[in-house]
Protein backbone atom coordinates (compact mmCIF):
# COMPACT_ATOMS: atom_id res chain seq x y z
CA UNK A 1 0.00 0.00 0.00
CA UNK A 2 1.14 3.23 -0.98
CA UNK A 3 1.61 5.88 1.68
CA UNK A 4 1.02 9.35 0.14
CA UNK A 5 1.56 12.84 2.35
CA UNK A 6 -0.51 15.65 1.45
CA UNK A 7 0.51 19.34 2.09
CA UNK A 8 -1.86 21.77 2.44
CA UNK A 9 -1.72 25.59 3.12
CA UNK A 10 -2.44 27.25 6.43
CA UNK A 11 -2.72 30.54 5.16
CA UNK A 12 -5.91 32.39 4.53
CA UNK A 13 -5.06 35.68 3.55
CA UNK A 14 -5.29 37.29 0.09
CA UNK A 15 -2.35 39.98 0.01
CA UNK A 16 -3.97 43.08 0.93
CA UNK A 17 -7.28 42.83 -0.34
CA UNK A 18 -9.21 41.96 2.61
CA UNK A 19 -10.60 38.97 1.13
CA UNK A 20 -10.04 35.03 1.75
CA UNK A 21 -8.09 32.29 0.30
CA UNK A 22 -6.45 28.84 1.15
CA UNK A 23 -6.13 25.82 -0.69
CA UNK A 24 -8.48 25.44 -3.73
CA UNK A 25 -11.20 22.76 -2.80
CA UNK A 26 -10.91 20.50 -5.65
CA UNK A 27 -7.41 20.45 -5.84
CA UNK A 28 -7.32 18.94 -2.64
CA UNK A 29 -10.78 16.72 -3.13
CA UNK A 30 -9.97 14.74 -6.18
CA UNK A 31 -6.52 13.64 -5.72
CA UNK A 32 -7.73 12.86 -2.34
CA UNK A 33 -10.14 10.15 -4.10
CA UNK A 34 -7.56 8.79 -6.86
CA UNK A 35 -5.46 7.85 -4.04
CA UNK A 36 -7.83 6.52 -1.89
CA UNK A 37 -9.72 4.63 -4.40
CA UNK A 38 -6.14 3.06 -5.04
CA UNK A 39 -5.80 1.58 -1.68
CA UNK A 40 -3.60 3.82 -0.56
CA UNK A 41 -2.85 5.27 2.91
CA UNK A 42 -3.08 9.02 3.06
CA UNK A 43 -1.87 11.68 5.42
CA UNK A 44 -2.45 15.80 5.65
CA UNK A 45 -0.71 18.11 6.85
CA UNK A 46 -0.31 21.57 7.14
CA UNK A 47 1.88 24.18 8.42
CA UNK A 48 0.01 24.53 11.93
CA UNK A 49 -2.20 21.76 11.65
CA UNK A 50 -5.68 21.38 12.17
CA UNK A 51 -8.34 22.86 9.85
CA UNK A 52 -6.65 24.43 6.54
CA UNK A 53 -8.41 27.19 5.16
CA UNK A 54 -10.73 26.33 2.17
CA UNK A 55 -10.70 29.25 -0.58
CA UNK A 56 -14.17 30.45 -0.46
CA UNK A 57 -13.95 30.90 -4.56
CA UNK A 58 -12.98 27.26 -5.29
CA UNK A 59 -16.41 26.67 -2.93
CA UNK A 60 -18.88 28.66 -5.37
CA UNK A 61 -21.74 26.95 -7.43
CA UNK A 62 -19.97 27.24 -10.80
CA UNK A 63 -16.82 25.83 -9.62
CA UNK A 64 -18.32 22.32 -8.05
CA UNK A 65 -17.37 19.10 -9.17
CA UNK A 66 -18.17 15.61 -8.43
CA UNK A 67 -15.03 15.03 -6.14
CA UNK A 68 -16.25 17.92 -4.11
CA UNK A 69 -19.62 16.67 -4.43
CA UNK A 70 -18.41 13.05 -2.86
CA UNK A 71 -16.58 14.74 0.05
CA UNK A 72 -19.34 17.18 1.15
CA UNK A 73 -21.23 14.15 2.09
CA UNK A 74 -18.01 12.45 3.27
CA UNK A 75 -17.55 12.19 7.13
CA UNK A 76 -14.35 10.34 7.25
CA UNK A 77 -12.75 12.81 4.90
CA UNK A 78 -13.99 15.89 6.21
CA UNK A 79 -12.48 15.01 9.46
CA UNK A 80 -9.19 14.21 8.24
CA UNK A 81 -9.32 17.51 6.87
CA UNK A 82 -10.54 19.00 10.24
CA UNK A 83 -7.38 17.34 11.81
CA UNK A 84 -4.29 17.76 9.57
CA UNK A 85 -1.15 16.95 11.31
CA UNK A 86 1.41 19.65 11.53
CA UNK A 87 3.88 20.08 8.78
CA UNK A 88 6.98 20.00 10.99
CA UNK A 89 5.95 16.38 12.68
CA UNK A 90 6.36 14.45 9.16
CA UNK A 91 9.49 12.78 7.47
CA UNK A 92 9.86 11.96 4.11
CA UNK A 93 10.81 8.43 4.95
CA UNK A 94 7.64 7.79 6.24
CA UNK A 95 5.97 8.29 2.95
CA UNK A 96 6.47 7.33 -0.70
CA UNK A 97 5.57 10.48 -2.11
CA UNK A 98 4.33 14.49 -1.49
CA UNK A 99 1.65 15.92 -3.07
CA UNK A 100 1.06 19.57 -2.82
CA UNK A 101 -2.70 20.98 -3.60
CA UNK A 102 -2.53 24.11 -5.06
CA UNK A 103 -5.23 27.41 -4.38
CA UNK A 104 -3.34 30.85 -3.45
CA UNK A 105 -2.72 30.41 0.24
CA UNK A 106 0.71 28.26 -0.43
CA UNK A 107 2.12 31.44 -2.40
CA UNK A 108 2.51 33.56 0.91
CA UNK A 109 3.33 30.65 3.32
CA UNK A 110 4.87 26.75 1.81
CA UNK A 111 6.68 29.05 -0.44
CA UNK A 112 8.78 30.45 2.37
CA UNK A 113 8.43 27.61 4.77
CA UNK A 114 11.90 25.89 5.91
CA UNK A 115 9.92 22.56 7.06
CA UNK A 116 8.12 22.25 3.66
CA UNK A 117 11.28 23.09 1.55
CA UNK A 118 13.61 20.75 3.09
CA UNK A 119 10.87 18.03 2.93
CA UNK A 120 10.92 18.43 -0.91
CA UNK A 121 14.25 18.26 -0.68
CA UNK A 122 14.54 15.08 1.44
CA UNK A 123 11.64 13.07 -0.66
CA UNK A 124 13.83 14.09 -4.35
CA UNK A 125 16.79 12.87 -2.69
CA UNK A 126 15.56 9.84 -1.48
CA UNK A 127 14.67 9.09 -4.93
CA UNK A 128 11.11 9.56 -4.19
CA UNK A 129 8.44 11.48 -6.65
CA UNK A 130 7.40 15.01 -5.80
CA UNK A 131 4.03 16.51 -7.16
CA UNK A 132 2.04 19.60 -7.32
CA UNK A 133 -0.99 21.38 -8.95
CA UNK A 134 -2.12 24.76 -9.95
CA UNK A 135 -0.77 27.53 -7.56
CA UNK A 136 1.51 25.19 -5.55
CA UNK A 137 4.47 24.75 -7.88
CA UNK A 138 5.52 27.84 -6.86
CA UNK A 139 6.42 25.58 -3.76
CA UNK A 140 9.56 24.68 -5.62
CA UNK A 141 10.92 28.42 -5.48
CA UNK A 142 13.46 28.16 -2.82
CA UNK A 143 13.75 23.74 -3.33
CA UNK A 144 17.29 22.76 -4.69
CA UNK A 145 18.81 19.51 -5.87
CA UNK A 146 22.82 18.79 -6.22
CA UNK A 147 23.12 22.56 -5.81
CA UNK A 148 20.70 23.40 -8.00
CA UNK A 149 17.20 24.73 -8.20
CA UNK A 150 14.81 21.47 -8.59
CA UNK A 151 12.77 22.45 -11.33
CA UNK A 152 16.17 23.30 -13.61
CA UNK A 153 16.18 21.75 -16.95
CA UNK A 154 12.61 20.14 -16.26
CA UNK A 155 9.84 20.33 -18.27
CA UNK A 156 7.16 21.90 -15.93
CA UNK A 157 3.87 23.65 -16.02
CA UNK A 158 1.55 25.44 -13.44
CA UNK A 159 -1.14 28.39 -13.07
CA UNK A 160 -0.24 30.16 -16.22
CA UNK A 161 -0.08 34.19 -16.67
CA UNK A 162 -3.12 34.28 -18.45
CA UNK A 163 -5.45 32.39 -15.95
CA UNK A 164 -4.03 34.78 -13.01
CA UNK A 165 -4.61 37.72 -15.61
CA UNK A 166 -8.35 36.09 -15.69
CA UNK A 167 -9.06 36.25 -12.19
CA UNK A 168 -7.70 39.67 -11.79
CA UNK A 169 -5.31 38.53 -9.27
CA UNK A 170 -1.39 39.51 -10.91
CA UNK A 171 -0.92 42.58 -9.04
CA UNK A 172 -1.98 40.43 -5.70
CA UNK A 173 0.04 37.73 -6.00
CA UNK A 174 3.68 38.07 -4.50
CA UNK A 175 5.04 36.42 -7.55
CA UNK A 176 3.56 35.02 -11.04
CA UNK A 177 3.82 31.39 -11.34
CA UNK A 178 4.55 30.55 -14.62
CA UNK A 179 7.37 33.67 -14.58
CA UNK A 180 9.03 31.97 -11.74
CA UNK A 181 9.14 28.60 -13.02
CA UNK A 182 11.04 30.12 -16.34
CA UNK A 183 13.40 32.34 -13.73
CA UNK A 184 14.30 28.84 -12.25
CA UNK A 185 15.43 27.36 -15.40
CA UNK A 186 12.35 25.60 -15.62
CA UNK A 187 11.17 24.36 -19.56
CA UNK A 188 7.71 25.99 -18.54
CA UNK A 189 4.75 24.47 -20.72
CA UNK A 190 1.07 24.95 -20.42
CA UNK A 191 -2.50 24.23 -22.44
CA UNK A 192 -5.45 26.45 -23.07
CA UNK A 193 -6.69 28.45 -19.70
CA UNK A 194 -8.45 26.22 -17.66
CA UNK A 195 -7.44 22.72 -19.50
CA UNK A 196 -6.64 19.53 -17.46
CA UNK A 197 -2.76 19.42 -18.11
CA UNK A 198 -0.09 17.74 -16.35
CA UNK A 199 3.56 17.00 -16.86
CA UNK A 200 6.13 14.24 -15.92
CA UNK A 201 9.70 14.51 -16.02
CA UNK A 202 11.41 12.53 -14.22
CA UNK A 203 10.36 12.24 -10.28
CA UNK A 204 8.77 15.55 -11.03
CA UNK A 205 5.29 16.18 -11.33
CA UNK A 206 3.21 19.32 -12.04
CA UNK A 207 -0.48 20.36 -13.19
CA UNK A 208 -1.14 23.54 -14.23
CA UNK A 209 -4.75 24.34 -12.83
CA UNK A 210 -7.85 23.24 -10.94
CA UNK A 211 -8.72 20.57 -13.70
CA UNK A 212 -5.52 19.52 -13.93
CA UNK A 213 -5.90 18.08 -10.30
CA UNK A 214 -6.83 14.18 -11.55
CA UNK A 215 -4.45 14.11 -14.17
CA UNK A 216 -1.74 14.76 -12.21
CA UNK A 217 -2.67 12.59 -9.46
CA UNK A 218 -2.92 9.75 -11.46
CA UNK A 219 0.13 10.65 -13.16
CA UNK A 220 1.65 10.43 -9.55
CA UNK A 221 0.13 7.16 -9.08
CA UNK A 222 1.64 5.54 -12.33
CA UNK A 223 5.27 6.74 -11.11
CA UNK A 224 4.49 4.72 -7.48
Amino acid sequence: MSKILMVLTSHDRLGDTGRKTGFWLEEFAAPYYVFKDAGAQITVASPRGGQPPIDPKSDEPENQTSAMTRFKSDKDAQSVLANTVRLDTVDAKDFDTVFYPGGHGPMWDLVEDRKSIKLIEDFYSLGKPVAAVCHAPAVFRHVTYQGHPIVKGKRVTGFANSEEEAVNLTSVVPFLVEDDLKRLGGKYEKAGDWESFSITDGRLITGQNPSSSTAAAQALLALL
